[in-house]
C-alpha cells in the first residue's frame, strides 16, 4: 500500500511539472533546454592556468581596488531598462553607440575591471591602456568587447565620433576606411543578422537612405505584416488596431528634417516617414523607396481602411501615406494635398489631441491669428476621422508611446506615371479617377468671407467626420473592397514603365488582367448615361403621347430634310465658302491644336 501511495505521488508531481513546462515560454524552453543530438561544447580549459599564472595581482588586491569604482565608472541609464535575451545580447542603444566610433575616437578604460585567474583579465589589462579605439583593435579589443564593456560601463567615451553610423554602400574610396570601420562594419552584419533571424543579403538589400539597424528593423515589420495579411485571409476578418501597432512599433522611422512645417520649436527633424507616391524638391513625382522595398506593410496599413471604411465614405481615395512617430506636430496647413484625409492614432500615451480649424480657408495669412475658440478638439486614438488638412491643425503635447497613420492624396496624382499608379493599385490603394472632386465627400471651409456662398452650395455637407473604434471594428466591411485580394494584389508582378501603360496585360497568380485605362470609370458612366438617355427617348416616342404628336422617328425625319442637307453641303462647296464655314474649320483647328 505504501508503494503504492509513493507511485501515484510521484505521478501527480510528474504531470504537474509537465503542465508547468508548457506554461514556460518559448525563449526560457529553449535555452535550458539541451538537445539531445547536439550536446553542449564543454568550456575550453585551455589556457586557464596560464592565465592564473599571467594575473598581475591577487583576488585580494583586485577587490581593494575595487571599492568605490562602481561609482566612479557606472554603467549607461538605459541599461536599466527591461531587456530580453541573454548577456551577450546587447542592446540596440549600444549597438547605436558603437557603430558612430572612429579610429581617432578617445576613451578610458577602468583600471583592472576584470577579475584575475581568467583568460578576459589578461587579455583586459592589455588592451586597457589604448587611448583610443584604434590603439585598442591594435591590442586585440574587438567590437564585441566594446559593446560588452560599455554596457557594464568599464569605457568611457570622450569623441569625436560620427553622426550616423558607417555606410558601406555610400564608400567611394576604399582607402579611406580604416580598419576600425571594417572591423565594426563587418561584425555588425552578422550580430544583427543573426540576433533577428535574418541572412546577411537581406541586410544588404535594403534602401539607400537606410542603417544597418534601420534595415533590420523594417524588415521585421515586413515578416510581421506578411503574417498577420495571412492570417487575416485565411480567417476572412479584419486587422486589428493592435496589429498594426504591432508593425509600427517594428518599423525603424527615418530622421525626417525636410518636414519644416510640422516640426516642433527648438527641433531639427521629427520621426516620419511616407509610403507611396511623392513629388520632391525638384518636382519629380516618384514612389518613395520603402513602398516598393516594403510591400506588404503598406498592402497591411491599406487592409486596415478597406476593413473600416463607412458605406458613405466608399469613394474615398488616396495615393499616399504617412507615418509618424512620438512628435506633436506644430500648428499647419498640409498644401499638397488633394481633397480630405484619413488619420487615425495608435499607441499607450495620454492626451495628444489634434487641433483641428475645420473653417480655416486660409484668408488669414498667418495661423497665429486664427482663434482658438474655433478649434476643434478630437482624440484619434478613439477612432478614424476623415478631415481637410489644407485647413489649419496641429496636435498637442502627450506622454507616453504616439504613433499615427494618415491616408492621403496628393495634388499632384493625375500627372504621376502609369508604373506608379499601376504598383500602388498592386497594394490595395485605391487610386483617384482623373476627374475627381476634392469636395465630394466635405464640403470646403466657410471661411471668415465667404461664409454665406459655402452654406448655400454645401448645405449636407460636414467640415469633418469621426467614425469611433467601437463602432467601425464591429461593422461590416463595405461592398466597395476592390475585386482582387490583398494576397493576389501583393503577388502581381512590379509592372514596368511598358507594362504599366493603359490596356497593357500583367499576370497575376498565372492569370492576364488588363492595367485599367486612363477614367475607365468616367468613361463607363457617360456610355451608362447615354445607353439610359435613348433608351427614355425611344419609351417616350413609342409612348400613346408620342406617337400621337408624330413620334421619334417622324421628328428625327424633319430634323435632316433634303433642305437642311442641301444648306448643309452648300457651307463647304469648294470655292464657295461662306464665313460660318470657316469659322467652323478654324475652331476645328483651334481644337485639334490645343488637344
Amino acid at each position: 500500500f505504501l508503494v503504492q501511495a509513493l507511485a501515484l505521488l510521484a505521478l501527480t508531481i510528474a504531470q504537474h511539472l509537465l503542465a508547468s513546462l508548457e506554461d514556460m515560454p518559448m525563449m526560457l524552453r529553449r535555452a535550458n533546454t539541451v538537445d539531445p543530438a547536439k550536446p553542449r561544447k564543454p568550456r575550453s580549459t585551455e589556457g586557464r592556468e596560464e592565465a592564473k599564472a599571467a594575473a598581475v595581482m591577487t583576488m585580494e588586491e583586485w577587490k581593494k581596488k575595487q571599492e568605490g569604482m562602481d561609482k566612479k565608472w557606472p554603467a549607461p541609464a538605459y541599461m536599466s531598462n527591461p531587456h530580453e535575451g541573454g548577456h551577450t545580447c546587447y542592446r540596440d542603444e549600444t549597438y547605436e553607440i558603437t557603430t558612430r566610433w572612429m579610429a581617432e575616437t578617445k576613451i578610458s578604460y577602468r583600471p583592472h575591471a576584470k577579475a584575475p585567474g581568467s583568460k578576459s583579465h589578461v587579455r583586459y589589462e592589455k588592451y586597457s591602456k589604448a587611448k583610443t579605439v584604434g590603439e585598442a583593435l591594435k591590442l586585440g579589443s574587438w567590437p564585441a568587447d566594446w559593446c560588452w564593456d560599455y554596457e557594464r560601463g568599464f569605457i568611457k567615451v570622450h569623441g569625436p565620433v560620427r553622426d550616423e553610423p558607417l555606410d558601406s554602400s555610400k564608400i567611394t574610396n576604399e582607402d579611406e576606411t580604416t580598419d576600425v570601420d571594417k572591423a565594426i562594419w563587418r561584425w555588425y552584419l552578422r550580430e544583427l543578422a543573426k540576433r533577428h533571424e535574418l541572412t546577411i543579403e537581406d541586410l544588404k538589400g535594403g534602401c539607400a537612405s537606410e542603417s544597418l539597424i534601420m534595415r533590420a528593423h523594417r524588415l521585421l515589420a515586413q515578416r510581421e505584416a506578411r503574417r498577420i495579411l495571412k492570417e487575416a485571409e485565411k480567417a476572412k476578418r479584419k486587422i486589428t488596431g493592435e496589429e498594426v501597432l504591432s508593425i509600427l512599433r517594428k518599423w525603424s522611422f527615418g530622421k525626417n528634417s525636410n518636414r519644416v512645417n510640422v516640426t516642433p520649436e527648438n527641433q531639427e527633424w521629427v520621426w516620419s516617414d511616407t509610403l507611396g507616391l511623392l513629388r520632391d524638391r525638384i518636382g519629380d513625382i516618384h514612389l518613395t523607396p520603402p513602398t516598393k522595398t516594403y510591400p506588404e506593410v503598406i498592402a497591411c496599413l491599406n487592409k486596415y481602411l478597406h476593413d473600416r471604411i463607412p458605406p458613405e465614405m466608399k469613394m474615398f481615395r488616396w495615393t499616399s501615406i504617412n507615418l509618424n512617430c512620438n512628435y506633436a506636430a506644430k500648428q499647419h496647413r498640409d498644401a499638397n494635398n488633394f481633397g480630405p484625409s484619413f488619420i487615425q492614432a495608435f499607441g499607450d500615451f495620454e492626451d495628444g489631441c489634434l487641433n483641428y480649424w475645420p473653417e480655416d480657408d486660409k484668408y488669414s495669412d498667418k495661423e497665429d491669428k486664427l482663434k482658438e475658440a474655433d478649434s476643434l478638439k478630437l482624440q484619434l486614438k478613439d477612432g478614424l476621422c476623415l478631415f481637410n488638412g489644407n485647413c489649419s491643425h496641429s496636435v498637442d503635447s502627450f506622454k507616453g508611446e504616439r504613433y499615427s497613420v494618415v491616408f492621403f492624396c496628393v495634388r499632384c496624382f493625375n500627372e504621376a506615371p502609369e508604373e506608379c499608379k499601376a504598383q500602388l493599385r498592386s497594394v490595395g490603394t485605391l487610386y483617384p479617377e482623373p476627374d475627381a472632386d476634392r469636395y465630394a465627400l466635405l464640403r470646403p471651409p466657410r471661411g471668415y468671407a465667404n461664409k454665406k456662398e459655402v452654406e448655400a452650395k454645401y448645405k449636407k455637407k460636414q467640415s469633418h467626420k469621426f467614425y469611433p473604434c467601437s463602432k467601425m471594428d464591429k461593422a461590416d466591411s463595405p461592398a466597395a473592397y476592390p475585386l482582387l485580394t490583398i494576397s493576389d494584389r501583393i503577388a502581381r508582378e512590379w509592372v514596368t514603365a511598358k507594362a504599366g501603360k493603359a490596356g497593357a496585360i500583367v499576370k497575376v497568380k498565372g492569370r492576364k488582367e488588363a492595367v485599367p485605362k486612363k477614367g475607365a470609370a468616367s468613361q463607363e458612366k457617360k456610355a451608362q448615361a447615354k445607353a439610359k438617355s435613348k433608351a427614355k427617348a425611344k419609351a417616350k416616342a413609342d409612348s400613346p403621347k408620342g406617337k400621337a404628336s408624330g413620334g421619334g422617328a417622324d421628328k428625327a425625319a424633319a430634323k435632316s430634310t433634303p433642305a437642311r442637307k442641301e444648306k448643309k453641303e452648300q457651307l463647304v462647296t469648294p470655292g464657295k465658302t461662306t464665313k460660318r464655314a470657316a469659322d467652323t474649320q478654324d475652331a476645328a483647328a483651334a481644337k485639334k491644336k490645343t488637344n
